[in-house]
C-alpha cells in the first residue's frame, strides 16, 4: 500500500532549542492503525504555503508503543517549511500527515548491541531506535555517539539524560562539541574518520562487536562513518545510514541524454500502476522527471522530497527504460532489479510502466 496522506491535529508543541521544536499528533482511532511504525521511519508533513504544495520529511522521534507522533524540526535558513513549522504552526491545528515511511529501521529484538551516530537533527530518528530498543527488549544495549557544536544545539537533550538514568547499565551516552571545550579532549571536535578511531581505541565504542550501526547526518560525515568502520572491519550488512542533507547542496541533475530528447520528441506514453489502478499520460518534455510530468497531468503519486533521497517515490520499471537524474537512496541491489525514483526517472524509451504497487 502506497503512503497515504491523512488529516491530524496537532497535540502539543514543545521547544528543544532556540531553533528547533517537537511536534506531536495523536492519530484518530478511527485510522486502524494506519500510524503504526519501525523505529527509525519518518512522517511528511503537507502544507500549502504561500499558494504552493509544500513537503517536508521529518523522522519519528516517540518510541514505539506510543499512541502520540513526535518529530523534531530545526529551523533551516531560508527552509520554507521549517520557518512555517516554528512561526505558524500551533497546539489544535490540523495538517496533513502521510503515513509512516523509510527503511532506516531497526527491528526490536533483532538488534542487540546498537551503536549509534548522529550530527545535529539526526538525533531524531536516535531516539526512536534507542528508546524502542531499550524499553522493547531487556538484553539491549544502546551506544549513542552525538555530536552538536555547543551544549545549547542538543536537541532532545532532557529526553537523552533520562534515558541515560533510567538505563544505566544498557546506554552510554557520548556527546562530542565542536565549538564547546569539554574536560575530556576526546569529546571535542566534529564527528570524522579520525574521531571514530580514537573512541574505539579508548574502548567508548566497539564497532565491530556491535550487530547494528546507524548513522544520520550530513553526507559527508555519514560517508566518512561508513568508510571508516568498512575499514576497521564492519560488514557493509551491519551499517545503515539516514541522509538528511546532501554534502554542498543536490548533486546537479544530469543533462538530457540522446535517448531521453529522442523519446520526448516522440511522446512518451508513460502508465502508472498504483493501488491497483492504472493511470496514463503523455511525457513530452526530456527535462521533466515522471512526478513532474504526472502532476501537470493531475495524478499524484506518492513523493516527499523530490531530492532523491527518502524514497517516498521508489517504484519499479515494469516496461520499458529510464535513468535517474539522480541517486542517494537507492541500493545498488534495487537497481539491478529494475526499481527507480519518479522524483529523478525520465523515460529513455517510447513507452514507460512504472509499478508503485511492487516490493
Amino acid at each position: 500500500m502506497a503512503p497515504t496522506f491523512h488529516t491530524l491535529k496537532i497535540s502539543k508543541i514543545e521547544d528543544l532549542t532556540s531553533d528547533a521544536k517537537a511536534i506531536s499528533f495523536v492519530p484518530d482511532a478511527r485510522l486502524n492503525g494506519a500510524y503504526q511504525f519501525v523505529p527509525g521511519q519518518y512522517l511528511t508533513l503537507r502544507a500549502d504555503i504561500d499558494g504552493k504544495d509544500t513537503r517536508r520529511s521529518y523522522s519519528i522521534s516517540s518510541p514505539v508503543g506510543t499512541n502520540e507522533l513526535t518529530v523534531g524540526i530545526r529551523h533551516v535558513d531560508e527552509g520554507v517549511f521549517s520557518s512555517f513549522a516554528m512561526n505558524d504552526l500551533s497546539v489544535g491545528q490540523d495538517l496533513q500527515v502521510m503515513t509512516p515511511d523509510g527503511r532506516f529501521t531497526a527491528n526490536v529484538g533483532d538488534v542487540k548491541d546498537a551503536l549509534l551516530i548522529a550530527a545535529g537533527s539526526g538525533i531524531t530518528p536516535m531516539m526512536s531506535i534507542a528508546q524502542s530498543l531499550l524499553e522493547g527488549d531487556e538484553e539491549a544495549k544502546v551506544t549513542l555517539v552525538y555530536g552538536n557544536r555547543e551544549t545549547s544545539s542538543i536537541m532532545f537533550r532532557e529526553q537523552l539524560e533520562f534515558l541515560k538514568d533510567r538505563y544505566m547499565d544498557r546506554f552510554t551516552l557520548i556527546h562530542l562539541l565542536s565549538r564547546e571545550d569539554q574536560d575530556v579532549p576526546i569529546l571535542n571536535g566534529r564527528i570524522d574518520g579520525e574521531k571514530v578511531k580514537s573512541l574505539t581505541k579508548t574502548g567508548a565504542i566497539d564497532p565491530a562487536s556491535s550487530d547494528g550501526i546507524f548513522v544520520c547526518g550530513p553526507e559527508e560525515m555519514i560517508n566518512v562513518v561508513r568508510t571508516t568502520c568498512e575499514e576497521m572491519g564492519v560488514e557493509k550488512s551491519k551499517i545503515h545510514f539516514e541522509l538528511f542533507t546532501p554534502a554542498d547542496g543536490q548533486k546537479p541533475r544530469k543533462a538530457p541524454t540522446k535517448e531521453m530528447l529522442e523519446a520526448a520528441e516522440q511522446g512518451v506514453l508513460v502508465e502508472i500502476i498504483l493501488d491497483g489502478t492504472k493511470r496514463s499520460f503523455k511525457l513530452t518534455d526530456a527535462n521533466e522527471s515522471v512526478l513532474e510530468a504526472a502532476n501537470k497531468h493531475g495524478l499524484e503519486l506518492p513523493f516527499s522530497c523530490k531530492g532523491g533521497m527518502c524514497c517516498t517515490c521508489r517504484c519499479k520499471v515494469a516496461k520499458g527504460s529510464a535513468e535517474m537524474a539522480v541517486n542517494y537512496s537507492l541500493e545498488p541491489w534495487e537497481i539491478e532489479a529494475g526499481f527507480t525514483l519518479a522524483c529523478q526517472a525520465r523515460p529513455t524509451s517510447d513507452n514507460l510502466t512504472l509499478d508503485f504497487d511492487e516490493t
